[in-house]
């Protein structure tokens, strides 16, 4: 403003010029703070506020710029504590590793030192699958992360002994479904078709033994029971779906009992064993099967023959 009052005067001709050109810019100044002071006055609550608010965002910044300031140097100092503590803070955190572990560790240890009672309980109730693989991780365990905790030592040979010889109660009960209770079946059969035949005195009816219906071993791998005919690939997932139910009776399908035998030989890997161990008593057991059979046609007989005399004597 008096840039352009100066520049207006200095263009002026004469001082009489100048002193009109004074005046008139005068007049205006005037004029001007009587509006500038109008506008106020009408304009005063508004004009508060907006100084109030004004000065309010600026304390605001002024604090913010402050505390940045605070921060950044609050940054800046630990920054250069934790470079002066950081192979300290590198050991204490080595040590909480090392800590967690001995604590994973100790749980591991307090879970296997319960194996042997649970590994009882389920052999006596027949879970052998849950048995072996409770007894295979608690042996891979020991002889492996645990094998230095001298305090195992008799668990370790303890264990790895039943291990040893899990294999053969295993090989006994595969055996025992194999030769014996699928032959109790058809024995069971030939004394209700005896009973019946004898209930309607018919002496020319021999009980016959029919077991086509039987759920014999040969009938787990027959083609019938899977999608494929004759696929090895599908016969393999069967047996890796194979589970044990804790609901049921383990041994009241004979199939999936004996599925859950051969799925706990593969984990003990003693399938060799196995297979070796029935080509080994192959014939034993089948003159036992022979022997057996022979006892009840036998027994059978009498009893038939006892019945027949009993209804020819006269009264």
């Amino acid at each position: 403003l008096i840039f352009f009052v100066l520049r207006t005067l200095s263009t002026s001709d004469d001082v009489e010029d100048r002193e009109t050109e004074k005046g008139r810019l005068e007049e205006a100044y005037e004029k001007c703070d009587r509006d500038l002071d109008e506008l106020i006055v009408q304009h005063y609550t508004e004009l508060t506020t907006a100084i109030r608010t004004y000065q309010s965002i600026t304390e605001r910044i002024t604090n913010s710029r402050n505390k940045i300031k605070q921060v950044k140097e609050n940054l800046l100092s630990c920054k250069m504590l934790l470079h002066c503590k950081r192979d300290e803070l590198r050991k204490l955190w080595i040590e909480g590793i090392e800590h967690k572990h001995v604590l994973n560790l100790l749980d591991e240890i307090e879970n296997i030192k319960q194996v042997p009672q649970k590994l009882e309980q389920c052999m006596a109730s027949k879970r052998y699958l849950n048995a072996t693989d409770m007894l295979v991780s608690a042996v891979d365990s020991l002889e492996g992360p645990l094998l230095q905790v001298e305090g195992l030592s008799d668990l370790r040979l303890e264990l790895h002994s039943k291990k040893m010889n899990m294999h053969l109660v295993l090989i006994d009960e595969l055996h025992r479904h194999l030769y014996i209770k699928s032959t109790n079946r058809v024995g069971q059969r030939n004394k209700e078709k005896g009973r019946i035949s004898s209930l309607v005195k018919d002496a020319s009816a021999v009980p016959l033994m029919d077991v086509t219906n039987l759920s014999t071993p040969r009938k787990f791998l027959e083609t019938s029971q899977f999608s494929t005919p004759g696929s090895s690939s599908m016969r393999e997932t069967s047996l890796l779906e194979i589970k044990e139910d804790t609901d049921l009776d383990p041994e009241e399908n004979s199939t999936v009992f004996m599925g859950v035998l051969i799925k706990g030989l593969a984990k003990l890997k003693k399938i060799p064993e196995t297979v070796k161990a029935i080509q080994d008593r192959l014939e034993q057991e089948l003159k036992q099967i022979v022997k057996r059979s022979t006892t009840q046609v036998a027994d059978n007989g009498y009893q038939r023959g006892e019945n027949l005399s009993q209804e020819n004597q006269p009264r």
